[in-house]
Order: C-alpha cells, then structure tokens, then sequence
C-alpha cells in the first residue's frame, strides 16, 4: 500500500509525483460552505479543507490583491470551480450541463464575465512589475503545498442525487430481466400495504453517539491569546528591513525606491502569515500588511525619492529679492516661503519649491502679478483662484494680477507636492 487509508473517502494519505497531486487535489478540491461565509465561501471552504484559519486566507486574498493584483482572480476561479457543500458539481460545470449547483447559470456568466478585467488586472501592469505573475506562482505553490501535506485530511464527500433522481430508468428504456433485483411486478415497494409487523419486531438498540470529529490546527490555535513567536519574529524582520532600505531610497543607492522597500516589507509579513497558516499564530499581522500594502501603492505612484534635500522644515522670509533661492526643495518636510518682506516691490521673482511627502505654502504680496504652475499629485492644490484635489492631479498653470489690475510685481512660482498641499495666499 502507498500509505495509511483515509477511513471516510478511502484516499491514500500519499500521493506520488506532480500529475498525481494535481489529479487528487481536483477529485477532492475544497467546497463553499453554506455557513461561515464571508462572500461566497471560497476562504472558508479552503480553510476547513486543510485545516487553516480562514481568516489567514482572507488576508492572504488582500495582500494579494496589492501585491499585483491577483487575489480577486483568484476567488473567481474558487468560486467558479468550488462546488458548494449541497452541490452535486461546481457552477463552472453546472453550466456546461455536467450536474446541478445552486448558483444560477446567470450568475455563472457574469462571474466568468468578470474574470477578464479581474485578470487584466493582475497581468495589465501594476505597481510591482511582474507582480501578477509572482502571486499567481505563490497561490499555486501554495495549493500545491497544502494538498501534499494535508490532502488527505477532511476529504468531501460526493454529493448526488440533491438535484435529481438518477435511480429510476428512463420511460421506455429496455430492463434487464436477468438481474437478481428486477421485480417481475413492476410495482413501487413504497405502495405495498404491508402489516404493521412492528410489534413482532424487536426495538433495535440505540445508536452510540456520534463521535466528535477532530478540530482543525487553526482552532486550537484560537485558544492561545498571547503574541506568537511568529509573529515577534516577522515583525522584527519586516522592521530590519525597513529600517535598511529607508536611508537606501532617501539616498538613492543602488537605483533602491521607498515602493521597493515597502515591497520587501510586504513580502516579510506575506510570508509570516503562510509561516502561521501551518505552525499556528501571526494573526495579528493582517494590521501590519494592511497599511504596507497602501503605502506601497502609494509610493508607486508618487515616486518621492524622486525628490531632494532631505527631510525637515524650510521657512524662508527673504528680504531682498536677490535673497531668494532659486531652488527649495525636501524629500519629506514643509515649505513655508514668504515673499512680502522684499525691500524693492517692482523686482521680479522667480522661484521652485518641491517636496516628495509634505506641504508647500507661499504667501505672496496682494498687488503682485504671480504666474505660476502648482502640482500636488496626490492632495490639495490651491493656489490663488485656482484649485484641485484627488490623486495623480494634473498641474493648474494660470496667471492671476491681484485685484489692483495688471502692473504690479512680478512673481513666477514652480510649486510641486508629490503627496501633500500646495497653496498660494496673497498678503490681507
């Protein structure tokens, strides 16, 4: 024999090579519950398959949703290919007429309608490049994995007969009269008027109570309150290699970006919590990869070590107009500039403020002419009469002469805010 006998489903609890662990784990795979669910039960299902907290699959779903954009794919496939607990088959083959499922072949469509834009997400280019195909590589090693270790246990059972009767022939179809079954009568059993024989019957004995099945690792896991050598150890990891890369993006070593090392961190807290899908704990790190996930995206989209000058505050007030810089700039910081103190009121000005994560703030005189060309990619800019809010702003260029009319100081501001405010106020 190849290995022990699973007592339910009679499945070997060892497979031998790839192509049978692929075959098994498709006879076997997960089916959605019908209690526990959170949207359609694929979390849930594969968490009572293999014995894991649904709740680290769920996070793993999200981390994979940022981490390329592959988690939505890849609950459209389960819920396309996982047959629900009463389900004879799974919607996807429900469709092509293999059996019943409770999900309507509507919905069907429309969950196979959605798999194109869910994959063109992940493979469409994200924010990781390569991000897609890396978590696709991931779920399936993953799966691959978890049925090599655990697919023998908690096996499904076959469900039949829920949608249809199979057991009665077709009208018209030939019966074989040579079988030791075929009733020469050709009546229904169930309409025979038989004595009541009970009391001739003795009462027969009480069924033993049913045996409280096994519970899975992750519930006694639940029983532990306290912080898990898991997650300690991931979180110190994630905080190393945050703390390395920081000054290597603000530095700009290597070609090294802030979106690289919040990659990196994300990966730390990914693996962490696959770690505590198997030995039990790091629970707690979904509210650690939450946040790294956004950041992430975040620093993708607004490269701030593109920026210079470090970190801190500038507050200028120049004098004169010569005083005036023709550059301020800071990778994460505020800019407050205030050019109403210059002795000469008819020399022009012209000057750059730009900052990666931060505010930049310029009081200018009320009678000045100020042209000027205010960006922030991602917040607020509100520069004189002119304004913009949101993510991945347009720059507003315009001219405003004050309220005295054309004719007055000129002032050429360049204002650029990667992630944070820009605005222009005139002097009251």
């Amino acid at each position: 024999m190849l290995g022990a006998m699973n007592s339910t489903s009679g499945a070997t609890g060892h497979l031998d090579g790839f192509e049978a662990t692929v075959k098994d784990f498709w006879a076997s795979r997960p089916r959605r519950p019908a209690q526990g669910r959170k949207v359609a039960g694929v979390a849930a299902g594969a968490g009572l398959r293999y014995g894991i907290d649904p709740v680290v699959i769920r996070v793993a779903l999200v981390a994979l949703t940022f981490f390329g954009g592959v988690g939505p794919a890849v609950y459209l496939l389960g819920w396309l290919f996982f047959a629900g607990t009463d389900d004879e088959v799974s919607p996807f083959e429900a469709l092509l007429g293999r059996g019943g499922s409770e999900t309507s072949k509507g919905l069907t469509l429309l969950l196979c309608a959605a798999c194109f834009p869910a994959f063109g997400l992940a493979f469409g280019g994200t924010w990781l490049d390569g991000g897609g195909i890396i978590g696709l590589a991931l779920v399936v090693t993953a799966l691959y994995l978890l049925h090599r270790g655990r697919g023998h246990l908690n096996r499904p059972a076959a469900r039949t007969g829920t949608f249809a009767d199979h057991t009665a022939p077709a009208q018209g179809t030939r019966v074989d009269t040579a079988t030791a079954d075929w009733d020469a009568l050709g009546a229904n059993p169930l309409g025979w008027d038989l004595a009541d024989l009970s009391a001739l019957t003795p009462a027969p004995a009480p069924a033993p109570p049913p045996e409280e099945p096994e519970r899975p690792a992750w519930e006694h896991s639940r029983r532990h309150h306290g912080v898990s050598k898991v997650t300690l150890v991931t979180l110190a990891l994630a905080v190393i290699a945050g703390a390395i890369g920081t000054p290597l993006a603000l530095t700009q070593a290597g070609g090294w970006s802030l979106a690289l090392t919040a990659g990196v961190v994300l990966a730390i807290l990914g693996a962490g919590m696959v770690t505590g899908a198997f030995v039990g704990g790091g629970r707690g790190l979904i509210w650690w990869a939450m946040p790294t996930a956004a950041a992430g995206v975040l620093l993708a989209m607004v490269p701030i070590q593109d920026y210079t000058g470090g970190t801190g505050e500038i507050a200028a007030a120049p004098g004169t107009a010569e005083a005036v810089k023709e550059h301020y700039e800071r990778t994460i910081g505020q800019i407050h500039l205030d050019l109403t103190n210059i002795a000469d009121p008819e020399a022009d000005i012209a000057t750059t403020a730009r900052v990666g994560a931060g505010d930049i703030e310029v009081l200018v005189p009320a009678t000045a002419d100020v042209t000027f060309d205010c960006t922030a990619r991602t917040g607020t800019a509100d520069c004189l009469t002119s304004g913009r809010t949101g993510i991945g702003n347009e720059s507003i260029t315009d001219q405003d002469a004050g309220p005295d009319g054309p004719g007055g100081q000129q002032i050429d501001l360049v204002l650029d805010a990667g992630v944070g405010n820009v605005e222009v106020h005139r002097e009251e």
